[in-house]
Parts: C-alpha cells; structure tokens; sequence
C-alpha cells in the first residue's frame, strides 16, 4: 500500500508479515503499576512470564512493586482446578495484603491458548470482593512491546464515568490527554496547552483510579503516543469521544504540531510556538552536527519508530527504513503526513516503512546499507555490534523521558551516544587496537 503526495512521490508500506520480535506486552505492568499509585497487577501465566517479570523489572525490587504472578500449573492447564475459585483466592489476599483500589488482571499467551474466560469470571468475583476489576489481554501473540499498556488503557477506558463530578466546573476547551508518562512530562505539556487556553480536564490513566475521568459523549480526547490505537478505537466507538488525530509531541515540530492541532480543533491561534520551536532547535546544535549526513535504519521494537524517524529526519540523518511491529495508518495518519512534509522539506530519499518485519530480510538490508546507526530490540544488538554496526536499545526510548519541548535533547543524547562513544575511543587509537589483536 502507499500514500499518494503532491509530487506523485510515495511514502512505500511494506509488510512482511513475520514474528514479533519484540519485548513482551506484559512488561507495561513495570510503568504502569508506578502511574496508577492505588493499583495492583495480577498477570496470569505461566512460570516463564513470571522469570521475564523479574528480570523485566529486577531494578525495581527496593521499591516494592504491586504486582504478582498467577502462575498456571499443569492442573490449572489441564482443566483440574477452578478458575474461579483460585483467582478469588488471590484476590481476597491481595485485598487483605494491600487493599487496592483496582485489581488489574493481564491476561498472557497462555491464557489466550486455553481460552481461560478472564471477561467472564472477573464481575462475578468483583461483586464478592466489592473492588474493581479491569481485565486486560497483554499477550504476545496479538500484541507487541508498548501495546501491552495500549490493551489496559483500552480497557480502563470502558470503566471510566459518563458524567463529571457536580463539583467539578466545567469549562470550555475542555480536552482529555491519554497515555503514561511520568508526571514530570506530564505537567510541561498541560502547562504548554494552559499557555494557548486550552484546560487538560482529565488523563488517562490518573494518578489514581479513582480518579477516573468522565467521558461524555462528544468529549475531546487526544494521544501523546502512537501505540494507542486501540485506546482511541475504544474512546471513539465505545463512548462516542471526538479523537483529535494530531502528530504525537516528539521533538520540537512533534510537539509543536500536536499544540497547533489541539488549538485549531478550539479555533484558537497559537502564540509563541514557532519562536519556541526556533529556540529549540538552536539549542540543539551540537547534538544535530554530530547527527547531520548520518544514516539510521529501524529494526521495530516499541511503535515509536515513525516519530522518532520524522525527528531525526529533520535534525538532518537520512532514514534508510522504518520497520515497525504494528502500523494504524488511520491513528498515526497525522504523523505520517508530517513525515512526508518533513522529507519534502529537508529534501531526503523518502523511507520504505515495513510492518512486521522479518529479521532475516533486514540483516541482509542492514548489511548491504551499512547505516551509521542501527535501533533495535536487544536480541540483534549484540550480533550486529560485533560485526561493525553502531546500535542502539529501542527499549531505552521507551523508558526514557522524550515528550514535549523540555525533553528534545534526551532523545539526541540517547540517539548520539553510539556515535560520541566511537569518535572518543578512534581518538585513543582503540579502534585500531581492537582490530589489530582481532586479525
């Protein structure tokens, strides 16, 4: 499939329908668990997951996280025991250990296989509990890396009331935000909107769930990440929301472009931003002279890769492919526009985007390119930095803080670092060293 420009030019789709070669879904239990403070995670899975969840999340093990694993043995697996009557079990010592406002059940590959009725048994055993339970389908054989959190916004969202609180005024340009960032970035871009008078009336997910924000019909809701598109799916067809499809706040014309999106839907004219942006970009220099004439190709990990490509492209790298797990053309249809202006603009090769992309294909594509610098999943860093190629962990991205104006120069920090380390180590003479004791 392509999509048609000005110029009969092509932004070219490929899919090449493989695997997912990505972090599980279930890891979106490590930030949410964080952004949600009332909360508590029950994955349900096997042993595996539960090794993955440790491993996943071993740094964390000082805070205490509120998670736990249900794990599945051979009798639950062959039908011997109760899934009702085990999972309440559960539920009432999580009840009696932390007393969460919410209980989240994930739902894993295994779940899916045996067709456990997780949407069945959870309002039973809520109404004897008397605490929520939302149930959300993490897997990994639907779904990869970052829409592990896209499945339980989804569902959060269907939880969320239909009418605000009496107390709560109402006011005009009214706009709900969904996404989990950390509250930091969170609050520099509800003041970036507050600036152009647009009022942030709620976001999904809340600091804490019973801070769920009403969702009438006709309310303005708004993504900050591309992984979502089930989210907006839910908030458009469920509770009938108006979605602005906007380009996602990624670098200073990301951010820009989503704050002039969300104004025009208000008809309110923008001040500032393009003094703002301007600034920003200057501020940026030292990082964009590393980056300027330098290649990248995207393996496809987390669904950051067309935002991130677009940022790149205008700090002037030349983007050879943009892989990428899962593409909704309909959701990220703002973003890919704004790519292709920023192509046209700087005037590069327009990148092949490629949807489930098989790793075999891209190796042998990496080769022949020989970009400067490779972002991919942590399974072929390794392989393809032993054979000469600059790499990059997607995942970082992922955890790092990269919205929004204040945060442009920790996306370059993390894109730089490969290249910073090799000027600093062929500076030594240890480049040279290496391959000498190598030969």
């Amino acid at each position: 499939m392509t999509l048609q420009t000005k110029n009969n030019e092509t932004l070219v789709f490929e899919c090449e329908t493989a695997n997912y070669h990505t972090f599980c879904p279930i890891s979106c239990v490590s930030w949410l668990y964080q952004k949600i403070q009332d909360s508590f995670f029950l994955v349900i899975g096997t042993k595996t997951c539960g090794y993955f969840l440790q491993n996943a999340m071993g740094v964390m093990i000082f805070a205490e996280p509120r998670y736990a694993m249900a794990e599945l043995e051979e009798g639950d697996i062959s039908a011997q025991l109760n899934d009702y009557n085990e999972l309440k079990r559960l539920c009432l010592q999580i009840k009696k250990d932390r007393n969460p406002s919410v209980i989240f059940w994930i739902g894993t590959c295994t779940t899916e296989i045996i067709k456990m009725d997780l949407e069945g048994i959870a309002p039973q055993i809520e109404a004897e509990i008397k605490i929520p339970i939302v149930v959300a389908r993490a897997n990994g054989l639907d779904y990869a890396f970052t829409q592990g959190e896209d499945t339980v916004l989804a569902a959060m969202a269907q939880k969320c009331p239909k009418k605000s609180e009496p107390t709560i005024k109402k006011t005009n340009n009214s706009l709900l935000l969904f996404g989990s960032i950390p509250d930091s970035v969170a609050n520099q871009l509800i003041l970036e909107l507050e600036k152009q008078g647009i009022n942030v009336s709620g976001w999904l997910p809340p600091k804490e769930y019973k801070q769920l924000p009403a969702i009438e019909e006709g309310t303005y809701v708004c993504g900050i990440n591309p992984f979502l598109s089930r989210t907006a799916t839910t908030l458009m067809r469920r509770r009938k929301a108006k979605l602005i499809s906007a380009p996602f706040p990624i670098g200073p014309d990301g951010t820009r472009a989503w704050i002039e999106k969300i104004c025009s839907v208000f008809n309110i004219e923008p001040v500032g931003l393009e003094e703002r942006e301007k600034q920003l970009w200057e501020s940026l220099s030292d990082y964009i002279e590393i980056l300027r004439g330098k290649s990248v190709f995207f393996m496809g990990d987390n669904l950051l890769e067309i935002s991130l490509a677009r940022f790149l492209i205008r700090c002037g790298m030349i983007v050879y492919e943009i892989g990428i797990p899962y593409m909704d053309k309909r959701y990220q249809n703002a973003e890919l526009n704004l790519l292709e202006k920023t192509c046209k603009e700087m005037n590069v090769i327009y990148p092949k985007i490629v949807e489930k992309p098989d790793n075999q294909n891209q190796l042998e594509r990496i080769y022949d390119l020989q970009p400067d610098i490779v972002i991919t999943g942590m399974a072929h860093a390794n392989p393809l930095e032993a054979r000469g190629i600059n790499t990059k962990w997607s995942v970082e991205f992922t955890f790092a803080q990269i919205h929004g104006f204040a945060n442009c120069r920790d996306i370059l920090e993390l894109v730089t670092r490969p290249l910073r380390r090799n000027n600093t180590l062929s500076q030594l003479g240890w480049n040279n060293y290496v391959e000498t004791t190598i030969k």
